[in-house]
């Protein structure tokens, strides 16, 4: 499957018809340093290793913590048979092979967006495929973007075709996927409170094997301390210490994997014929109903998975896979190995069996070194639930919130300081109220196996739509993940009175809230798109109301990538006057993690091309930082000079190609009309919507202002006074022109219409960020227009 192309020749010369082989999710490894495939085989090793070492600190905190507390919530009750440790131990191996292992490691992290991972990315993914996105702002445009990659393929499968058709033609469908995303980032977001309650208080806890006098309260106040000051120290961000995370955490995994090993050799080394399944079979033959619900504390052996998936924009699939497979699962497959072994022999201290299992003379060091594990563990979920809501805002799930970024090599690292706060509060009474890692574990559990599903869900719909995978490889890998997975959730689901229900509120908070927000947002959206101001209403507009141009430039925000926004007509109507020259802004979100800078904007003449007015879409990744406002303005004037450069000889530019695509075209059937040269600004006139068909990349083009042997003099003056004639206005001053919209529901909603819209997401607008602060303009340049929409 392959999409014609072009290449140059020997001679300097492109030719038609070149092949540009197929690129998918499937086949592209997620590697974060573009130049790596001009080095050798051995430097790209050398990174991967390098990369290797730093994802052991990042992502690996939370699975690799686990040790601490999944024997103390498995047998909560005690051990009544200790042949049970055998078919426990069983499931905790065969549980991290199956679910971290082979599901995550080596099918799941295939499924990146570029090499982002996590829920969103899974989403981002399906949209780019099948226009699922409740906002209708999709543009043939969007394909040009070089991280789009869109499968360029010329036949696609039929039922992938129908099942794209099925998609975008069902509304419940695209509901559907859409309340499943926001579910499955709700359960991520309350597993950033969950993680280091369970962690830091399962570390601590040890303190009672040195010092028995200290009771459960007092424990539990010393890790709310520590907790406090963790999110404390948030703010700073995770530059400064980063790069210890790694050597914290390994060391972590040689110290359990070194202990585990001691006590298999000491207590037990028959604990090993756990790696017979039987096991399994006989403990459930044994004990029923109790094994079925034990599978909760055993699922915790696997927490953390899905950072593996969420973080992978940090590293790629190589790196993650090599550190999994020889540093993780060895280490912490020793560690539960060791416990089991202990256990055999003191089944009476299967509640603290991770301090007790400590060798004497190692238990300090190993205590400290815990506590730092934890602490890392707990930074990494934070910092995950950091860059979710930052990447659900930017798609329009989550109202506005003030995203500082914390390091400037970085742009990753991001610190939200209202989430932090809430997260912080949440976290220290979950402590207080729960007190135990057991009741904790009960919830934590509910996160990690609805984060799962979720994913099992959405990565079927990849291999289905994305991928193309044979439907008999897709149906076992449904019924073997699907299976193992609903099981686990059905265990956890009858604690729900013994902590479970704490992540489900949690998450239908967030999921009611994001809902809200997402359901206005759309229908704002389509209010603006119904009310479009098309080309030839402005210019009975201007007429009619005799607008006269002021000094300056203006911006004026809006969300509508097609048309002009009904604020301007309103505006006009009030003030009939406009800037000498004005620019329609729309901040647009493509489903991919990052565009480049080169790729930003998207210009268009409005009105006609003496009118100074023009409309820009400016798009960005839902990874991607926005600038402040000066800088913004300063890209996007450069940006606009370079577009009425091109602009003048653009019809020149397209005659000629489409007379060399009819000459190519005549030696060859099967080609392509040829490119031009690259440029740094994408004019939108190109392209037409009905390019894009089926699953295939449209036909684009684009065009280089080095042509300029193609235009007289006469229009090398104009181009040259038109820039500075912008430029002249730009240092009379900025005003950003943004619509402070009040959206009320119409007179015939439904009593639950109007419910959402005037109270709940009327209380959330007002409660949150607006527009000038999300966009970091100057209030000294702002001019709100006020407009009532009834939706």
């Amino acid at each position: 499957m392959t999409l014609e192309t072009d290449k140059q020749d020997p001679s300097g010369k492109k030719r038609v018809g070149g092949i540009l082989q197929r690129h998918d999710s499937l086949h592209r490894d997620a590697e974060k340093v573009s130049s790596a495939q001009h080095h050798g085989s051995q430097d790209i090793w050398i990174r991967t290793l390098r990369l290797a070492f730093q994802c052991v600190g990042i992502i690996y905190g939370d699975i690799g913590t686990s040790p601490l507390y999944v024997y103390a919530s498995t047998f909560s009750s005690g051990i009544s048979n200790v042949d049970d440790l055998y078919g426990v131990l069983s499931l905790i191996l065969y549980s991290i092979i199956l679910l971290p292992m082979i599901k995550y490691v080596f099918i799941v992290l295939y499924a990146n967006d570029n090499g982002d991972g996590g829920t969103f990315a899974l989403y981002s993914l399906i949209s780019r495929y099948a226009k699922v996105s409740l906002i209708p702002n999709q543009q043939a445009e969007d394909a040009m973007v070089s991280s789009y990659c869109l499968d360029t393929v010329s036949a696609p499968m039929r039922r992938a075709q129908r099942m794209k058709k099925s998609l975008e033609n069902s509304k419940v469908a695209k509901v559907a996927i859409f309340l499943l995303t926001i579910l499955g980032t709700s359960m991520v977001i309350s597993d950033g409170a969950l993680t280091p309650a369970i962690s830091v208080l399962s570390a601590v806890s040890g303190l009672q094997e040195k010092a028995p006098q200290l009771k459960q309260g007092q424990i539990v106040w010393i890790s709310v301390f520590i907790l406090v000051v963790l999110f404390s120290v948030q703010r700073f961000g995770t530059d400064r210490v980063g790069y210890s995370f790694a050597p914290i955490i390994l060391l972590w995994f040689l110290c359990i994997g070194g202990i585990g090993f001691y006590n298999l050799i000491k207590y037990d080394v028959g604990v090993l014929r756990a790696f017979y399944p039987k096991y399994i079979v006989d403990y459930f033959k044994r004990n029923g109903k109790d094994a079925w619900i034990s599978l909760g504390g055993i699922l915790l052996c696997f927490t953390g998975t899905e950072a593996m998936f969420a973080d992978l924009g940090h590293f790629n699939v190589r790196a993650v896979q090599i550190s999994f497979s020889f540093t993780l699962f060895p280490a912490v497959s020793l560690a539960y190995i060791g416990q089991a072994a202990f256990l055999r022999k003191h089944p009476e201290h299967v509640l603290d069996t991770f301090y007790r299992s400590i060798p004497g003379p190692l238990f300090w060091p190993t205590f400290i070194i815990a506590i730092a594990a934890a602490i890392v563990a707990s930074q990494a979920m934070i910092s995950g639930a950091f860059s979710i809501i930052q990447q659900s805002q930017t798609l329009g799930c989550f109202p506005r919130v003030k995203v500082l970024h914390t390091s400037k090599l970085y742009e990753g690292q991001v610190y939200i300081p209202e989430v932090n706060f809430a997260l912080g509060l949440l976290c220290v009474i979950i402590t207080l109220a729960f007190q135990t890692t057991t009741n904790i574990g009960n919830a934590y559990g509910i996160c990690v196996t609805s984060v799962m599903v979720i994913t099992t869900i959405l990565l079927v719909i990849v291999m289905l739509l994305v991928w193309r995978v044979s439907i008999w490889l897709v149906i076992p890998f449904c019924l073997v993940f699907g299976f193992v997975e609903l099981v686990y959730l059905s265990s956890v689901l009858y604690k729900f009175k013994e902590g479970g229900y704490l992540p489900i509120v949690i998450a239908t908070f967030l999921v009611i809230m994001m809902g809200v927000w997402h359901y206005v947002h759309v229908k704002k959206y389509w209010y603006e798109l119904d009310h479009i101001v098309t080309n030839e209403a402005m210019k009975q507009l201007i007429q009619t109301h005799d607008v006269k141009r002021i000094p300056g430039v203006g911006f004026l925000y809006t969300e509508l990538v097609q048309g002009i926004s009904p604020i301007f007509p309103h505006l006009i109507e009030k003030i009939p006057f406009v800037h000498s020259v004005l620019m329609f802004v729309s901040i647009k979100h493509l489903p991919i993690p990052h565009v480049e800078v080169s790729e930003r904007f998207l210009f268009r003449n409005v009105e006609s091309k003496t009118s100074r007015m023009f409309r820009c879409v400016a798009r960005y990744g839902y990874s991607d930082t926005l600038e402040d406002g000066k800088e913004f303005a300063a890209s996007l004037i450069e940006g606009l000079q370079s577009y009425i450069e091109e602009g003048h000889f653009i019809v020149t530019d397209m005659q000629i190609q489409e007379t060399e695509a009819q000459t190519a075209s005549t030696g060859d059937g099967n080609a392509r009309p040829r490119k031009a040269g690259s440029s740094t600004v994408y004019i939108e006139e190109v392209l037409a919507a009905s390019e894009t068909t089926g699953l295939t990349q449209p036909r684009i083009s684009r065009y280089s202002a080095h042509s300029s042997g193609r235009i007289g003099e006469g229009q090398t003056r104009t181009i040259a006074e038109e820039k500075e004639f912008i430029q002249r206005e730009l240092q009379k001053g900025v005003v950003y022109i943004l619509g402070e919209t009040e959206i009320k529901a119409g007179p015939n909603s439904s009593f639950v219409k109007k419910v959402v819209v005037n109270y709940m997401y009327s209380f959330l607008r007002k409660n949150f960020r607006q527009g000038e602060k999300a966009f970091a303009i100057p209030r000294q340049q702002v001019l709100k227009v006020g407009m009532v929409y009834e939706i």
